[in-house]
């Protein structure tokens, strides 16, 4: 619904196409508009010239937290996000999103690349107001050229390098709704996942980096690694080709001018690395791990060169979208981001623009992961010790001036214990431990290797859940298990995805669920070798993946409510079962 005020010209009433494009792990420094003289960044650069900067823009210090609050407008504990995997980065289903917002005011929805935040419905993107998703619903991905995908729901395989495909599929899906003056305007969420670990990156991109000698590093350069700062920083480089491949779709369009193009990254830099003299980095809650840069292009209603002096952060970008888009935002829940399109935009009343400036100067932002909640203003910092900080001349938080300011200190200290019982403590009632099966409108439910558990020895591949898979599986009385919570009893098909050597084909292997239970052979013979000669860096604890392919076990009945799918051999035909990398149920139309 368009609800522009009075003051916005009638030529300016059109709904803006909105492009949203995050980076996965990039931090503050990692471009050279910002000073970086170790890469170049000339698309990115581009939106900051051409448009706004959000100067004091924060996030959240891993990736699913930062992604629910983009979407919801909310604190992530809000939603009920507490992690990166294992069922914490689920956003409860009760949540409205940035893309239910601009579904309901007659946009087509599109998100290409990272999701994390649930893999099942209610979950799902496609069941979050995305009706066109192609990507991973996981926290990382362990394989980078011809990257196993998602379209839709089905699981289908990439082609080349994953920014580029991603990139591909994104301005697939632009393209028609940017020439087409009749159709609907696009929401296009384009979630990169670099520069990310693993370290992968093309040849052609990395070549420009391997002798290259850095200029500038972290505040700690003996713990850092060159060779994964440059396979970092060339990431970087391809990601901003791809940024500016979609900026060169909105300008063959002839659309610059109507397109709402933002930017940022979702959390510090994931190794010590030149970031502006900050402290800390990916997983800190210091300004080092959560702020980033934010540039927001909209040549209709933005002077280039605009720049935002105030605290933002990533809670702001649903209701400001809202905003410089003319949409109705209602929602049941209060938003805790402030629309900061007076800020951005001329328009409104002397006196509103002041009220919004005095807010925007006297609020605090809160970031918190794993317990440590750290509190920033305008001119300080409290660290997740109670130490504090003035920001404006010690951006290194290096000197501790609790004794010297105790009152401020003393009211910081007060907002992070309030948020604590507030926010954190509801937190984990907010989204059920289990997994659900079968939710309204699911046309399939998958359950991965991160989402369940091995018994009797079975490990997965890796130490981090996201993208492994169960190994180790070798006799009778081991097992795999899911806890799971049936939304709708009925029948379903099983079928599970793995990974068996051709002296081991034969193994009969059952599924079930309480009394009821289907069972199939593991065949044929399909064993790829693992993607080890990919990387510039080694993984070390992370998995290294290979392709999976399906078999179906059979159908089963289940029964609403909880329960557990239990996987194990009833016959072992050589000296393993198999790997798995997901169970996968479909329900059964009659």
């Amino acid at each position: 619904m368009l609800l522009l005020p009075s003051w916005v010209a009638a030529a300016d009433r059109q709904l803006p196409h909105v492009v949203v494009i995050l980076a996965d792990d990039a931090g503050w420094g990692d471009f050279s508009f910002v000073g970086n003289t170790n890469l170049a960044t000339p698309a990115i650069d581009s939106l900051a010239r051409d448009g706004a900067v959000l100067e004091q823009f924060f996030v959240q210090p891993v990736c699913a937290p930062t992604r629910a609050e983009l979407l919801t407008g909310r604190y992530h504990p809000r939603s009920g996000v507490r992690g990166v995997t294992r069922g914490e980065e689920r956003m409860a289903g009760s949540e409205q999103t940035i893309a239910n917002v601009f579904q309901a005011a007659g946009y087509a929805t599109g998100l290409f690349g990272k999701w994390h935040n649930g893999t099942q419905w209610p979950y799902h993107p496609l069941a979050r107001g995305f009706e066109t998703f192609y990507g991973f619903t996981e926290g990382h991905w362990g394989d980078y050229f011809d990257p196993p995908m998602q379209q839709g729901t089905e699981f289908v395989s990439g082609k080349g390098y994953i920014t580029d495909d991603i990139t591909d599929k994104a301005i697939d899906f632009l393209r028609p709704l940017l020439a087409d003056a009749n159709s609907k305007p696009a929401f296009c969420y384009i979630a990169f996942n670099t520069p990310h670990s693993p370290m992968c990156v093309p040849d052609a991109d990395f070549s420009r980096f391997a002798d290259r000698s850095l200029t500038l590093h972290g505040p700690q350069p003996d713990k850092e690694d060159p060779t994964f700062t440059r396979a970092a920083l060339a990431m970087v480089e391809n990601l901003d080709t791809n940024v500016g491949r979609v900026l060169a779709a909105i300008d063959d369009a002839d659309a610059s001018r109507d397109t709402i193009v933002v930017f940022f990254s979702d959390n510090g830099p994931n190794s010590s690395r030149w970031c502006g003299g900050m402290r800390g980095k990916k997983g800190a809650t210091d300004d080092g791990g959560v702020r980033s840069v934010c540039c927001l292009r909209f040549p209709r209603r933005i002077a280039a060169a605009t720049r935002l002096s105030q605290i933002t952060g990533a809670i702001d970008l649903l209701p400001t979208l809202a905003g410089l888009a003319g949409i109705e935002q209602t929602s049941t829940r209060p938003l805790d981001g402030i629309d900061l399109t007076q800020m951005l935009a001329d328009g409104g009343t002397p006196e509103s623009r002041q009220q919004l400036r005095k807010s925007l100067d006297e609020r605090h932002l809160v970031s918190s992961f794993r317990g440590r909640v750290s509190i920033r203003t305008a001119k300080h910092r409290l660290d997740h010790e109670g130490r504090l900080y003035n920001m404006l001349t010690d951006l290194g938080q290096t000197n501790d001036i609790s004794k010297a300011e105790p009152t401020e200190a003393a009211r910081l200290q007060a907002i992070a214990r309030q948020w604590r019982e507030d926010v954190l403590g509801p937190a984990a009632d907010l989204v059920d431990d289990r997994f659900p099966v079968g939710a309204p409108g699911a046309p399939l439910t998958e359950l991965p290797a991160r989402d369940g558990y091995g018994e009797g020895g079975v490990v997965r591949s890796g130490k981090a859940p996201n993208c492994s898979f169960f190994t180790n599986w070798t006799t009778a009385d081991q097992a795999l298990v899911w806890d799971v919570d049936v939304q709708h009893p009925g029948r379903y098909r099983a079928e599970i995805w793995y990974t068996c050597p051709p002296d081991s084909i034969g193994s009969v292997v059952e599924l079930s669920c309480g009394s009821d239970r289907t069972s199939g052979t593991i065949g044929p013979a399909w064993d790829p070798p693992l993607n080890t000669g990919e990387d510039r860096v080694d993984r070390g604890t992370e998995s290294y993946v290979k392709p999976f392919r399906s078999v179906t076990l059979g159908e089963l009945d289940l029964t609403a409510g909880p329960g557990e799918l239990r996987l194990r051999a009833t016959k072992v035909a050589g000296s393993m079962v198999a790997d798995i990398r997901r169970l996968v149920l479909r329900p059964v139309v009659e």
